[in-house]
């Protein structure tokens, strides 16, 4: 995937709001305590890991729980092909970030706060890897090597895993993005934005971070075909592609016109070249029947050129 995929998605998770919608719509809330979503504090992921590449990718975020702060760790991962490894990068990942927080004096007292590392998968391929290194490991390693071994399991959110039934169910943005990607006609995708437009009036900022997703990610890089020009909220959005929907109906009866046109031409012409052949050679066998029917135009015009001077039905077809 390019920057500007890469840049839309970390757009979009930029947002409180975006990020409370990834929580409550496809995380295991009831497992993770009371969550004060007022406290939701983006963190600069700023640390490099050991082969100097910044890990600018990763999107990480704290909220309140009770006292403690949870960080959520939130990877995007755009590529096509599964990562078998994926539980080791993210335990060197949040080991890093974790470093990070010692470095910057974030840490108080001796005990770490929890991290909950969530893995947003878009990719085309169904997710196969491992989300706990447990399964990485040995399985039945010696006991007292065993309580060495470490330990971390991932949150896996494929977007390709929910049905268009559970994803419909959800007035959810990051549900949305979802069902965005999977609408294939031009009418579709405009009936959906006017239901999002409807979901979400009076949210500005949620209208606007939908906006520049559709507009950034999924008309430019996604749809290029349905070249729609720049919007700048949905209500226009939807707007732009009913009129884009009208156009193609309309080329298409266009170019079905044309080709009704083009169609009973070379019917005509074949009806009266086989008139000319039968009337020069006798009834055409099948296989001279099934050249005409299934000849073009330029096909036609040089067998009609060749009746006149040929002395056999073979040397019309260059047989």
């Amino acid at each position: 995937m390019n920057a500007r995929h890469d840049a839309s998605y970390k757009h979009l998770f930029s947002s409180p709001k975006v990020v409370q919608h990834l929580i409550e719509g496809f995380l295991p809330a009831e497992g993770l305590g009371w969550l004060d979503f007022s406290t939701l504090e983006k963190v600069p992921a700023s640390y490099v890991s050991e082969d100097l590449r910044e890990r600018a990718d990763d999107v990480i975020w704290r909220v309140k729980t009770g006292e403690d702060w949870l960080y959520l760790y939130l990877l995007i991962e755009f590529q096509s092909s599964v990562d078998p490894w994926m539980a080791v990068r993210l335990l060197t990942y949040v080991g890093l970030l974790y470093q990070d927080l010692i470095k910057g004096g974030q840490i108080k007292g001796r005990r770490l706060p929890p991290v909950l590392p969530i893995v947003f998968y878009t990719g085309e391929a169904p997710w196969s890897a491992a989300t706990d290194i447990a399964e990485l490991l040995p399985q039945d390693p010696p006991e007292t090597l065993a309580k060495y071994l470490p330990r971390l399991a991932y949150v896996l959110i494929d977007e390709n895993a929910y049905s268009d039934e559970t994803l419909a169910g959800l007035k959810n943005v990051v549900a949305a993005t979802m069902r965005l990607k999977r609408q294939q006609r031009p009418q579709d995708l405009a009936r959906l934005t006017a239901a999002l437009h409807s979901w979400f009036a009076g949210d500005v900022e949620l209208e606007r971070l939908l906006t520049v997703w559709i507009r950034e990610y999924l008309l430019r890089d996604l749809r290029p075909e349905l070249d729609v020009p720049e919007a700048h909220d949905l209500g226009e959005i939807t707007m732009q592609l009913a009129e884009r929907f009208k156009q193609w109906e309309r080329e298409v009866k266009t170019e079905a016109r044309l080709e009704g046109r083009l169609e009973g031409r070379l019917e005509g012409e074949a009806l009266l070249l086989q008139r000319m052949l039968t009337r020069r050679f006798g009834p055409l066998p099948e296989w001279a029947q099934q050249r005409l029917r299934s000849a073009s135009s330029e096909e036609l015009e040089t067998w009609a050129d060749r009746v006149l001077d040929a002395q056999r039905l073979e040397d019309v077809f260059g047989r």
